[in-house]
């Protein structure tokens, strides 16, 4: 055992031996792993703490350990002058007011919170307690002038800033994002409890985690941290982590980054405001109904562009933004003619740009298929477009592909998925396309390092979704059938259903509106194999479904009209 100085002895002079002594027990207490256990010299059940070297001190008896739990079952004492305080008791500084930040003396005493003074009686250093239990374990010095931040002892084991002046339970706690911030609350007339975190925004929720059962002691929680896009999402995540309907989180006022902002600008009035109006909060995507009204009043009202076709119109209303819209049919019966059609409806009938992506062609048969839809004819084969001048040709384009108005996606096929969603978001945001087509789903999918294509076919429809609400954008998108059993296929008439589509219902279900498309190109009668029945599956905003309209193929025009009692066919001609 080593010899033991008094507990009752004075230390009157320090020599260098009680230099390095103390030296040593400083340079021990500064790395507590482990709190609150019991000592055998005082016989306390949980003064004793424990260094990371196995060494350990006790705060009630003043005695030092310098091997704590003895393997061989010996334990060596070394004690030291018992003291009142214990070390962090008599760290540096004075109590006194906070100037720079407005924070009176007796708030920052009642926190424990001392100042360190310039020889020109400035304020040079806060220091910020925090507590193990009823013993600071550690303090936090932020440098006034720079703004920095140094620990001394150990945050571990600690509660939040202030937290050891309120017993659990209450009706209200707010918690700040700083500790002066906490100080400027209880300046600013908030009579509750009032703490702070204690390692910044990035790391909110584990100290709130660290102090779980103190916080949900609490009826209501107020949550007041900065006023910038890192303490806003701090907040939001706080407050995911509480009982709902505990949270509530205050919204400083305009040009107010936080509450000690609004305590230096002397807005006592308007922070208590917003105290008491602080909303609860609600996880993201669900909404208090009844907030909602004026914006259920004054909602902007969806526009909707005309389809080319009236029977279409009549089952859906027209297209608008913000909705996706699948076309789907069998291999070879017309989809990318339709594809080609609205696109150009909407080139000419709109001011809004359109994005395509066409993941099975060039952009130049891409151009070549809506710019026949405006000469009527096939522009995509050769043997016609040598019909045209150059100069028809450049006003055939000029005509139909407008200047900052089409934008198409340049390379054939697909290498990555998240370069495929880059374009699409650039084509959305960057070239403010209101319209994207996709041709076709399927492409996608090939790009998804995936095995398994429903899931593949899932996480893209969930994307696209997600990106159609975000953006407000329309998007059509072409899918495929899958092969269906019998005789009859698609290629042969057969009536396509929803369960029809190719790899997942997701398609279905994330859809606004299906359409499909049915033709029996194998039948020997030529009207009926150049005529397309066109059927809406699914429709969320009129519920209609059902046949809507027959189109008409044209071989020699490549167009396809809708038939009424008007139009009539020519089997000689094949000639509308």
């Amino acid at each position: 055992m080593l010899i033991a100085r008094s507990a009752r002895q004075p230390l009157i002079a320090a020599t260098e031996t009680d230099l390095a002594f103390y030296l040593e027990i400083e340079k021990m207490e500064s790395k507590f792993i482990k709190h609150r256990q019991p000592c055998p010299s005082c016989n306390g059940s949980d003064p004793v703490s424990i260094n990371e070297d196995g060494s350990a001190k006790c705060f009630s008896c003043g005695t030092f350990f310098t091997n704590y739990e003895n393997p061989n079952g010996v334990t060596t004492i070394h004690t030291t002058p018992k003291q009142e305080k214990t070390f962090f008791d008599s760290y540096r500084g004075t109590f006194g007011a906070l100037t720079d930040r407005g924070i009176s003396e007796e708030v920052a005493k009642k926190y424990g919170v001392r100042v360190v003074y310039h020889k020109d009686g400035s304020v040079a250093e806060h220091i910020y307690p925090y507590y193990n239990g009823n013993e600071i374990a550690g303090t936090k010095t932020r440098y006034v002038n720079n703004k920095n931040f140094r620990v001394t002892g150990t945050f571990k084991g600690t509660g939040l800033f202030g937290e050891q002046l309120y017993k659990t339970g209450g009706k209200y706690l707010t918690i700040t994002e700083g500790e002066c911030d906490a100080l400027a609350v209880a300046e600013l007339g908030i009579r509750t409890a009032v703490v702070s975190i204690k390692r910044g925004s990035a790391s909110a929720v584990r100290d709130i985690r660290e102090s779980i059962e103190f916080i949900e002691s609490f009826e209501q929680v107020v949550i007041a941290f900065d006023n910038d896009k890192a303490g806003r999402t701090a907040a939001r995540d706080v407050a995911s982590i509480l009982k709902p309907g505990k949270a509530r989180i205050l919204k400083l006022s305009e040009g107010f980054k936080d509450p000690n902002d609004m305590l230096k600008g002397k807005k006592f009035t308007e922070f208590t405001k917003a105290w008491f109006e602080a909303k609860v909060y609600t996880p993201s995507g669900i909404l208090e109904l009844a907030s909602r009204k004026d914006k259920w009043l004054t909602r902007e009202v969806k526009q909707s562009i005309a389809f080319p076709y009236a029977g279409l119109n009549q089952k859906l209303y027209g297209l608008r933004r913000g909705e996706l819209l699948t076309l789907t049919g069998g291999t070879g019966l017309g989809k990318s003619s339709v594809i080609r059609e609205l696109e150009h409806w909407l080139i000419k009938t709109t001011d809004d740009n359109i994005g395509i992506m066409a993941l099975e062609e060039n952009w130049q048969r891409t151009a070549d298929g809506i710019i026949s839809i405006e000469a009527n004819d096939r522009m995509y084969i050769n043997e016609v477009r040598e019909k045209y001048s150059e100069e028809e040709l450049s006003t055939l384009f000029d005509k139909t592909i407008q200047d900052g108005r089409v934008y198409i996606h340049a390379h054939l096929g697909v290498n990555n998925i998240e370069e495929i969603f880059s374009k699409l978001r650039y084509m959305i945001i960057g070239c403010d396309c209101k319209w994207i087509v996709i041709d076709h789903l399927h492409m996608l999918v090939s790009s998804i390092q995936d095995s398994d294509e429903r899931r593949g076919i899932d996480v893209l429809m969930t994307r696209l979704r997600s990106l159609v609400e975000e953006t407000g954008v329309g998007m059509i998108l072409v899918s495929h059938l899958r092969r269906v059993g019998g005789d009859l296929g698609h290629e042969k008439g057969v009536q396509v259903s929803l369960s029809h589509l190719k790899g997942s219902q997701a398609i279905a279900q994330l859809s606004d509106c299906v359409i499909a498309l049915e033709r029996n190109q194998q039948s020997e009668d030529i009207t009926e194999a150049n005529t397309t029945a066109v059927r809406v599956l699914k429709s969320r905003y009129t519920g209609y479904t059902g046949f809507a309209c027959s189109l008409l193929y044209n071989s020699v025009t490549g167009r396809l009209i809708e038939l009424t009692d008007e139009v009539t066919f020519n089997n000689e001609h094949t000639e509308f």
